[in-house]
């Protein structure tokens, strides 16, 4: 049996993707496209892209990320459009290096469209079995050992094993192993990666219960619409925008509900000491809110639908490992919810991850050649963090395969490039999310722009498509032409000063150039298609909300667009002076202990990223700085 089951995998792959979530399809996804064979193994095939959690993509920082991949050419964007129930631009109240988009989105479908496009991706097989140890030798990645005693040869390996490392799962007092509610743990691998010389630690997720929506009382809940005029991620023309959407719903716990969560707090995991790894800071269980903001009497509730036919309901707000009977009591005196029925508990999970100061800006491995760590495995939380490391990953395996040049962002290129270098450079004790106030530069890196900033890149290496460059030039020759006309076209004190007047702005006492005006923060794109020229060129040119968007941000934040790039301008300077591998940091007797333990430890690749390093002064740097002779 051993035999005919080697005989499947006689050839070596190029790469070797493990784990099928979101950051194991897009790692396999790109391997392949750039043109690698590729094999996607996973435990479970049903189950590829799974959302294991809330089902939605996008949100504050992470619409951004997704408009990212989506721009270099990954799938992430194309399918949570084709399976989007709803569409927000969020912070839509503040600017646009805020903005944020984010669908709800049918769950079953969402994982049914991932497999159906890998499938039809070229140069990607798919096996089902558990990976329990990797081939290694002269600390270089040879291929993988499955459960079955299967060996499979490859030149590089991407791990992407989510929270299925020696994963548990609690529920109150009960606890037992499994990487995700019904799915076995993954075993093997955390112990012969510490063998190997790795560092590894636990972390906690959690999640909320699933609920009948047949059994809820929607009158008793503030409903959430869509926006009017929904947009999408995905910049090409693989999907469009929802005609149609399905409302959300808003709710809140109360004192009672709170009371009832405490009296099991004596057989919560998470306090009676049975939990012992750090949870996600920003997304905490409803016990750990209760718990750490005791003066609030009220926390909000999300209602959100599974897609558009199930009758199954996402409770956003309530994760929770409590005793079920706990949870289902709590959960009863919420409004709306007073006859709830429940499809299943929430739970909380503790798995393995390797902290990702071990990896290098490619997420190559350190200490193993040609071994690429993507996703949870790496210390970070949600689907959009964790495709976004996998489409690099992914990239660069398939790049070094083919020994080319490895593909980094920088930190003032993508909201990618900020998540890896934080990552790799000041590793991670807690669940890591990607938040809008983590970039630098986030007037650069906004949502709307991601194509005009990565696409030119991805083309280059081969990802993104002709047709996706050449969409992208012919938006970025639009908007540059539309704001061309600004600056040249002058507009008379009589055309202008009505619509100053009606906007409560001054008027102006001689003629000015539409660019000057239209930076005025009380003008909108709507009041200014009030003048005949500006309303003739949008029409002659045929031009759509996107371009009109674009080219409103480019006028309006213009001085700030500038300074960042000043700024980023200089960083990337530092960015250029290169650390030798090798270097030893023991010789600069000016270097404090602390930057010589740290940046000895840490090997960062160039000067500015050795300044990010926790615990590395300016003065350290200097020192860096002289003896590199600058």
């Amino acid at each position: 049996m051993e035999q005919i089951l080697k005989s499947m995998f006689d050839r070596e792959y190029d790469v070797i993707v493990v784990g099928a979530g979101h950051a194991g399809s897009e790692a396999a996804a790109a391997a392949a496209n750039l043109g690698c064979s590729t094999l996607l193994i996973t435990m479970n095939l049903q189950n590829i892209a799974q959302m294991s959690c809330n089902p939605a993509m996008g949100g504050i920082a992470k619409g951004q990320i997704v408009r990212e991949i989506d721009a270099l050419g990954g799938y992430s964007g194309i399918v949570s459009d084709r399976t989007a129930i709803q569409f927000k631009m969020l912070n839509k109240s503040k600017g646009p290096a805020m903005w944020s988009p984010r669908v709800q989105s049918d769950r079953m479908r969402f994982a049914e469209e991932w497999r159906l496009l890998l499938e039809q991706t070229p140069n990607l097989d798919f096996y089902q079995e558990m990976v329990s140890g990797l081939l290694v030798e002269n600390g270089q990645i040879k291929g993988v050992k499955t459960s079955l005693g299967i060996t499979i040869r490859a030149k590089s390996v991407v791990l992407t094993n989510g929270t299925f490392l020696n994963g548990l799962i609690h529920i109150g007092e009960k606890q037992f192993g499994g990487g995700r509610a019904g799915e076995k743990a993954a075993t093997g691998i955390t112990e012969q990666l510490i063998d190997l010389g790795f560092d590894a630690g636990r972390m906690k997720t959690g999640t909320p219960p699933r609920v009948d929506g047949r059994s809820l009382d929607y009158t008793k809940m503030v409903e959430q619409l869509g926006d009017e005029q929904p947009e999408k991620f995905s910049y090409s023309d693989l999907s469009k925008p929802l005609t149609k959407q399905r409302s959300c719903y808003m709710t809140y716990t109360s004192t009672e509900v709170h009371d009832l969560l405490r009296e099991g707090f004596d057989r919560s995991p998470m306090f009676n000491g049975r939990i012992k790894s750090i949870g996600p800071r920003y997304c905490p269980s409803i016990e750990d809110k209760i718990n750490r903001f005791a003066d609030k009497d009220r926390h909000q509730i999300f209602v959100e639908p599974e897609g558009w036919d199930t009758v199954e309901v996402y409770v956003n707000g309530f994760s929770t490992s409590l005793p079920e009977d706990v949870q289902f009591k709590a959960l009863r005196s919420v409004a709306g919810f007073e006859a709830v029925k429940f499809f299943r508990p929430g739970y909380a999970i503790e798995y393995d991850y390797f902290p990702p100061t071990q990896l290098t800006h490619t997420l190559e491995t350190k200490l193993i050649a040609g071994l690429f760590f993507a996703g949870q495995i790496n210390g970070t939380t949600g689907y959009e963090e964790a495709a976004s490391q996998g489409l690099m990953a992914g990239i660069n395996a398939a790049l070094k395969v083919k020994e080319e040049e490895a593909f980094i962002l920088k930190r003032s290129e993508a909201y990618i490039g900020v998540l890896i270098d934080d990552l790799i450079t000041k590793g991670t004790e807690e669940p890591y999310r990607m938040f809008t106030s983590r970039a630098e530069y986030r007037t650069l890196l906004r949502q709307d722009n991601a194509d005009f900033r990565l696409t030119p890149m991805a083309h280059k290496i081969g990802l993104a498509t002709d047709d996706r460059m050449h969409r992208m030039e012919a938006k970025e020759k639009k908007a540059s032409a539309f704001v061309q006309f600004f600056r040249e076209t002058s507009v008379t004190p009589k055309e202008a000063n009505p619509v100053l007047e009606a906007k409560g702005s001054s008027p102006i006492k001689q003629s000015g150039k539409l660019f000057k005006l239209f930076a005025r923060p009380q003008l909108t794109l709507d009041d200014i298609k009030h003048f005949e020229k500006i309303d003739a060129y949008i029409k002659e040119h045929k031009l759509d909300k996107e371009i009109l968007e674009q080219t409103e941000i480019q006028i309006k934040y213009s001085g700030y667009i500038e300074k960042e790039k000043n700024n980023a301008d200089k960083l990337n300077r530092l960015e250029n002076i290169k650390i030798p591998k090798d270097f030893d940091y023991t010789k600069l007797k000016s270097l404090s202990y602390e930057a010589c333990e740290k940046m000895s430890k840490i090997r960062p690749a160039t000067i500015s990223q050795a300044s990010r390093i926790s615990g590395v002064t300016p003065s350290d740097i200097s020192v860096l700085l002289v003896y590199m002779g600058r």
